[in-house]
């Protein structure tokens, strides 16, 4: 890893008071935006000034494994300084806002790392990529809750005071089911049942298969073990509601177990943390992210999430972000940075 080294740059005054790195670091790609620090609060999403924008891959390290997550996070957030005309020394804050980082221990570790890539002066903060996610629906603002449903997916919720919550979140071995690995996992599962003769006809084999380009359901057990990372999978997803828009029983029923682990998800958050009021009516932010939530034609998972949530609680407020999670990153840095300016001049 490149270690940072204190002198000189040219670079360093190319944006008059410096740069702030927002990165959102998920299983199928890590994407990090370059801001600048002078920047005043945006009154609107299109009122954001980004510099740059780099794109790279795979930055969990439940995934990958430590070691090549880093290697992600550095390559991603060094290209963004390139693209900018700028380079580490003119950095004065980093929010990592990454998918595997569920404790305090797994924070240390990056924070202990990021350290030594940028100057000595610089503020850094690590979150759960729930964060910044949370944050591009509330332009920088931490509180409500969000609902990830990508490759993985989580609830996450924050109260005005600081308190959290989480749900789901924790891979595929424990069960995120409504995520899209979850989703065409038991799909394939299906698939395989109805080929042996455990489970009912499907048009998801001859789907998958045309879209795998394999000749039957027994080589699917080669293709899934060949390479079983997460997001090879959860690619299949479109397939799936393809699947169940055409009227395919299995599918429709994978989709609505998923609707209902995402729905429950958010309940038990919003539920512990309160954030519906006391007699479970108050309004709150509901930020939905992710692929397996955008909008299809005839089967809106998003919808059917919201139609769930509402009937627990009916002043969610569903939020469709503007930015994406890397942008909410970096406002959640710039804003930390100004409360702790305020903190700092007694105001």
């Amino acid at each position: 890893m490149g270690g940072y080294e204190n002198g000189d740059s040219p670079a360093a005054a190319a944006w008059e008071g410096g740069v702030i790195l927002g990165v959102d670091g998920g299983t199928t790609s890590t994407v990090c935006v370059c801001l600048p620090a002078a920047m005043p609060p945006p009154e609107a999403p299109g009122s954001v000034a980004v510099l740059s924008r780099a794109i790279a891959g795979c930055s969990n390290r439940n995934s990958i494994g430590e070691n090549a997550a880093l290697e992600t996070l550095e390559q991603v957030m060094m290209q963004a300084l390139t693209m900018a005309n700028t380079d580490r020394s003119a950095v004065v804050a980093v929010c990592l806002s990454v998918s595997g980082v569920n404790h305090p221990s797994d924070q240390q570790r990056m924070l202990d790392w990021i350290c030594n890539l940028f100057p000595r002066n610089a503020k850094f903060y690590v979150e759960n990529d729930a964060v910044a996610a949370l944050a591009s629906g509330t332009m920088g603002k931490l509180h409500g809750c969000v609902l990830i449903a990508g490759t993985g997916s989580i609830a996450y919720g924050v109260t005005e005071d600081g308190k959290v919550a989480r749900a789901a979140g924790a891979g595929p071995v424990l069960g995120d089911w409504g995520s899209g690995y979850g989703i065409a996992a038991q799909a394939l599962t299906a698939v395989i049942k109805s080929h042996d003769g455990r489970g009912p006809q499907t048009n998801l084999t001859r789907d998958i298969i045309r879209k795998l380009e394999i000749s039957s359901p027994d080589e699917l057990i080669g293709w899934a073990y060949a390479d079983p990372s997460w997001a090879r999978i959860a690619a299949l997803v479109p397939v799936v509601v393809s699947a169940a828009e055409d009227g395919d029983k299995v599918a429709n029923t994978i989709l609505h177990d998923a609707v209902q682990e995402l729905a429950e998800s958010v309940v038990a958050v919003v539920r512990r943390l309160t954030l519906c009021g006391e007699d479970g009516k108050d309004q709150f932010p509901l930020v939905l992210v992710g692929g397996v939530l955008e909008g299809n034609k005839k089967w809106d998972i998003s919808g059917e999430v919201i139609k769930c949530i509402s009937k627990v609680f009916p002043g969610v407020c569903p939020i469709r972000p503007e930015v994406e999670p890397a942008i909410g990153a970096a406002l959640l840095a710039s804003s930390h940075l100004r409360k702790e300016s305020k903190l700092q001049n007694g105001s």
